[in-house]
């Protein structure tokens, strides 16, 4: 498993989570399945003039010291932590890059960020026979041209969409928000149309219930 996370407290929230589900990220990253790069880490050590890490590596966030936005470095990151260093190699390897948007927000440019997608996308799916999973943010209101396209690109290739939101009505108690989960049937050129599912959430304190539309604990 590959993990890029650029913000500190959601990997806390990660590993809670995880935890609770009987999967320790700790455990993981002592056995060696579980690569992490920290984000916000590689940034400082940009900022502080540390641009190199003890491998004699560049930095795989090189672009923010850079006029030119290119991702190489971060790919060849990727790339390289699933290179097995043994007889082991990577299985049914997931990539999770949490989030996309930030590297828009570090001055990458929208065509760099969906190159870098690409061939992770010929590495981990096609070569290994992995996933990737990636959080963007939208909003139908929005002006950034550049966010927008990165992520009407992703649902375009994306086998799988989640997409959250809050209550078009507004707050309420019992019911946090909904998802919507479609499936992209047509990606696979049979006829099919995709199919979607609608869900409501609520959050508890270590746990999130799903219930269709209508059928929260407060209505029944």
């Amino acid at each position: 498993v590959l993990f890029t996370q650029f913000l500190q407290s959601c990997l806390l929230c990660s590993i809670m989570f995880s935890s609770l589900k009987g999967v320790s990220l700790t455990a993981a990253k002592e056995r060696g399945q579980l690569v992490f790069l920290e984000g916000l880490k590689s940034c400082l050590d940009l900022w502080f003039g540390e641009e190199e890490d003890q491998s004699g590596q560049p930095s795989p966030l090189q672009f923010i010291s850079e006029s030119a936005s290119d991702l190489k470095a971060l790919f060849d990151f990727v790339r390289l932590s699933l290179t097995p260093a043994s007889s082991d190699s990577w299985k049914c390897p997931v990539l999770l890059v949490d989030d996309l948007s930030v590297l828009l927000s570090l001055g990458a440019a929208p065509v760099a960020v969906l190159d870098f997608i690409h061939y992770c996308r010929v590495v981990v799916c096609s070569q290994l026979k992995g996933n990737i999973v990636v959080l963007v943010h939208s909003n139908e209101d929005s002006e950034d041209e550049e966010n927008e396209l990165v992520v009407n690109s992703l649902c375009h290739h994306s086998d799988l969409i989640l997409w959250v939101e809050g209550l078009a009505t507004g707050f309420c108690k019992d019911v946090h928000g909904q998802i919507k989960i479609t499936r992209r049937v047509s990606l696979e050129l049979t006829g099919e149309q995709d199919v979607v599912q609608i869900y409501q959430y609520k959050i508890q304190d270590k746990n999130v219930t799903f219930f269709a539309r209508g059928l929260s604990a407060a209505v029944l």
